[in-house]
């Protein structure tokens, strides 16, 4: 079976590249979403990773769902039932993966970002765009919703209204309304797209892993959570903090203005 996805690990730091530029990286018709899952595992279970970065090979980030792999659905090959079950099987664990990672990734939208592409990279931490990159949540343009998540996901990064304009129109965006809209935090040439993602994942990286990663998880849970109840999280995820070495490492090097020399 062919690989779709490129892992590649570089001090602190790995790189997922979708590896299907022909078809424009599809998320469906392949074995894509199971292999982001197992390296979802493989970076979970890894210490030494601190920071990941999300891309994609050739022209695209990724065109979303196979199209021609929807004919099977669509002309009643399989019943509603065993459709409902290959999504909760299926795509649908991918953001709640991503969503549970500890470690920050970065999705660098190198081109279109397309239905379950644009979904995607909306399912990691930080999105940053090569100029060339487009946004559409395109479902309807099909007949069909998203089910991966995007209705969950897309509302609580650009806002109720703007969410509701791209998934009600089905219309694409540029990189720069992107960044307008608040759905990418920079924008770059194409050309300095993984330059930036990697400089970013090195900054993420330099810090102390276990508070970068409980950070990840309040900001996380505070999408949900009431306030009283983050606090507590908050202090429990403090007191640990308060007593590792890389705390006491950062304290020591602030009295004596020094760089410090984090062990992880």
């Amino acid at each position: 079976m062919a690989e779709f996805l490129l892992y590649e690990q570089k001090n602190h730091i790995v790189t997922l590249t979708l590896n299907d530029p022909e078809r424009h990286n599809p998320l469906t018709g392949n074995s894509i979403v199971d292999e982001i899952l197992d390296a979802v595992k493989r970076i979970d279970a890894d210490r030494s990773v601190r920071a990941v970065i999300l891309t994609g090979n050739g022209p695209s980030f990724s065109a979303g769902g196979n199209v021609k792999a929807m004919l099977r659905q669509a002309t009643g090959e399989v019943d509603a039932m065993q459709v409902r079950h290959e999504y909760r099987a299926g795509i649908q664990r991918l953001p709640l993966a991503l969503f549970n990672l500890e470690v920050p990734v970065i999705a660098a939208v190198n081109g279109h970002a397309i239905g379950a592409g644009l979904d995607l990279t909306c399912m990691c931490d930080i999105r940053i765009a090569a100029e060339t990159a487009k946004f559409a949540e395109s479902f309807v343009k099909l007949g069909i919703v998203a089910g991966d998540g995007g209705a969950w996901l897309l509302p609580r990064i650009i806002g109720l209204s703007r969410a509701a304009e791209l998934s009600y129109t089905g219309r694409s965006i540029d990189a720069h309304l992107a960044l307008a809209w608040n759905l990418v935090s920079q924008v770059v040439p194409a050309a300095e797209l993984m330059p930036c993602a990697m400089k970013l994942a090195e900054e993420i990286a330099a810090n102390p892993p276990h508070a970068v990663r409980l950070t990840k998880r309040l900001i996380r849970e505070g999408m949900t959570t009431r306030l009283d109840t983050l606090l507590e999280m908050a202090s429990m995820y403090q007191a640990v903090s308060h007593q590792t070495a890389d705390h006491r490492e950062a304290v020591n090097a602030f009295i004596e203005k020094r760089a410090p020399k984090f062990g992880g």
